[in-house]
């Protein structure tokens, strides 16, 4: 039987859902927020259980995002399961968070953003603030069995996150999805650094709907989301998500009527008082719409003398 457990966060997206898991071991997936009331919140609730934190014998992230990776610190006594993409914001690899801020820059520079936004760059690290700082124990990736748990796998489901897990048991039809199917929102799909320097940028409103495409084709009877309640019925409701996404990218190929828009310009039409606040979450938007774009043929992308990308109709 899977236990919620629900904690606040300081963020705008409310209250996360962890999940206690009795097998062969006990798991804690995900961990909440590094903030005392988040660790009241998840005492209480593994009380309520009749556990306490010394008795969890595993924590296994979905994803390294704070308001899922804060606490796992606290579990010292507990092996520390995720893919691999945690362990460098776990771990506050130097090399990594470099690799972090070239990658941003460069970013901002092909999307056309004026230099006062620079600033920007820096900021785009401080969920460390709200993570927890112990390397993984050990890595987990597509395929893989969940240790402790008979009939659990491991599914990759990138998009929201590149480190995103989700976890399925065929038998039973449940899922433990962290932020891949939320029943009142759609997450957002944000662009993050490559593990690998070398690689590009990657696409994650085209990989985030892959992964929807993969569960919903799943025999998922339940979904114990990372936000809200359960999610039953996934199937109709990713085909009518992934419709709004469609609508919404038709909305930015109708922009570029007038010509061809570098994705700053289309961020400022597109979210026009939000983006100074939030620039990093609307840029991503934006990209995902043109990406969208590009790859159902309907827009191209064109790299400027000074490497600004500009997109036009095709």
């Amino acid at each position: 039987m899977i236990h919620t457990i629900t904690m606040p966060t300081p963020f705008a997206v409310g209250d996360v859902n962890v999940y206690l898991l009795k097998g062969d071991a006990l798991t804690l997936f995900d961990a909440g927020t590094n903030t005392p009331e988040a660790w009241e919140a998840l005492l209480h609730g593994l009380k309520e259980s009749g556990y306490e934190p010394g008795d969890i014998e595993q924590v296994i992230l979905t994803h390294h995002h704070p308001d899922h990776a804060g606490l796992v610190d606290r579990f010292d006594g507990a092996r520390l399961l995720g893919h691999a993409y945690n362990d460098p914001w776990l771990r506050r690899d130097e090399a990594f968070f470099e690799h972090h801020d070239r990658f941003y820059l460069d970013c901002l520079k092909e999307e056309g953003v004026p230099e006062q936004y620079l600033k920007w760059v820096p900021k785009m690290k401080r969920p460390v603030a709200f993570m927890g700082s112990r390397p993984l124990d050990g890595q987990l990736g597509e395929g893989d069995a969940v240790p402790g748990h008979s009939g659990w796998k491991v599914l990759e489901t990138p998009g929201h996150a590149r480190s995103h897990l989700a976890f399925f048991n065929e038998e039973t039809g449940e899922m433990i999805g962290g932020d891949l199917v939320l029943g009142k929102i759609s997450s957002n799909p944000l662009i993050e650094p490559p593990l690998d320097p070398k690689a590009g940028r990657p696409k994650s409103l085209l990989e985030y709907n892959d992964s929807l495409r993969r569960v919903a084709a799943l025999p998922v009877d339940v979904v114990y989301p990372g936000h809200g309640e359960e999610v039953r019925g996934i199937a109709p409701l990713i085909e009518h998500r992934l419709g709004q996404q469609k609508e919404r990218a038709l909305k930015v190929l109708g922009m570029l009527e007038d010509g061809p828009k570098t994705i700053f310009g289309l961020t400022t039409r597109l979210f026009p008082t939000m983006y100074e606040k939030e620039l990093g979450l609307t840029l991503s938007e934006t990209i995902g719409q043109a990406d969208w774009l590009v790859e159902e043929g309907l827009a191209r992308e064109v790299r400027g003398e000074d490497g600004v990308l500009h997109y036009e109709q095709a």
